[in-house]
């Protein structure tokens, strides 16, 4: 069955999570919405809908005029496999210590790695991006110079690659939290495929905004692979509830961004660890002094 994507691009948050609002009273209308903001420095937003039969071209225009967006790009999309797709294209990935692979993949793990599972069907945050092979990377770099973290937390966690890869090092529990329940449902089915049930907890929340993330703070390492945005919003909470000589693990960030991030968290008392580049994105590695 052939199915249709349409999506324009806006300069403010709020008037793209309102034009996704009106996209949804169409007729027909979405299977599902979304609003992105674009991570190319720009600073505007994208706003894209899913239909399962042609959307009406003359609604669409009409919406992108009212609410001030560039035209609506409609794209048809032909009946695909996507798991197997997905399959085919990812092939294992090895950063540092770690190993992340298919189950279609398994036969491949090397001797000395720490493998970590992630299948196609939940394939967003498997480590081919540079920001999760970077983290990955910048934890191994953390533990092969003898640091050792005992409290750990991954904010906006994803598939919890970041969080189980900790897992995997030290004994005890990480805390996984992300903002959004579909995200958090991916994180928990990893970890049990992971067998860190117990070791790995899943949360929804918004920052730190949870109780149990509250009552185990301070941390002494914690993730955030986000975006540029809400790494600078989110600095002076990381502030707040990473302990002294603590680390923070930051990505998501495009390379041109890296300064503006490295100011934000330096007004928070934090240090640069280290910095490098994969691609076009920079991790950073940055100790509460």
């Amino acid at each position: 069955m052939t199915t249709f994507t349409a999506f324009t691009t806006l300069a403010d948050r709020e008037a793209a999570e309102a034009l996704s609002e009106r996209l949804e009273e169409l007729d027909p209308g979405p299977y599902g919405t979304g609003v992105f903001e674009i991570e190319d420095g720009s600073g505007r937003y994208e706003v894209s809908g899913y239909f399962l039969e042609a959307p009406d071209d003359v609604a669409l225009d009409l919406l992108a005029i009212s609410h001030g967006a560039q035209p609506f790009v409609v794209s048809e999309i032909p009946e695909t496999d996507w798991v197997a797709h997905v399959r085919r294209e990812l092939a294992p990935v090895r950063a540092g210590r770690f190993f992340l692979y298919g189950s279609h993949d398994e036969d491949k793990i090397p001797a000395d790695a720490i493998a970590l599972r992630i299948d196609a069907a939940m394939a967003f945050g498997t480590g081919h991006h540079g920001t999760t092979s970077g983290c990955l990377t910048a934890l191994d770099d953390l533990a092969n110079e003898g640091h050792t973290f005992h409290n750990v937390a991954d904010i906006g966690c994803g598939t919890a690659v970041l969080a189980m890869a900790a897992a995997k090092l030290w004994p005890e529990p990480v805390l996984a939290s992300d903002i959004d329940p579909v995200a958090v449902e991916t994180a928990a089915a990893n970890v049990a495929v992971n067998d860190l049930e117990g070791r790995v907890i899943c949360i929804e929340a918004a920052g730190f905004g949870d109780p149990r993330l509250k009552e185990a703070a301070p941390f002494d390492l914690i993730f955030a692979n986000i975006l540029k945005g809400p790494l600078v919003a989110l600095a002076p909470e990381m502030g707040r509830n990473c302990a002294e000589s603590g680390f923070v693990i930051l990505s998501g960030i495009l390379n041109e961004q890296a300064d503006e991030v490295v100011a934000a968290y330096q007004a928070q008392g934090f240090v640069s660890h280290s910095r490098k580049e994969f691609g076009e994105w920079t991790t950073l590695a940055m100790q509460r002094a």
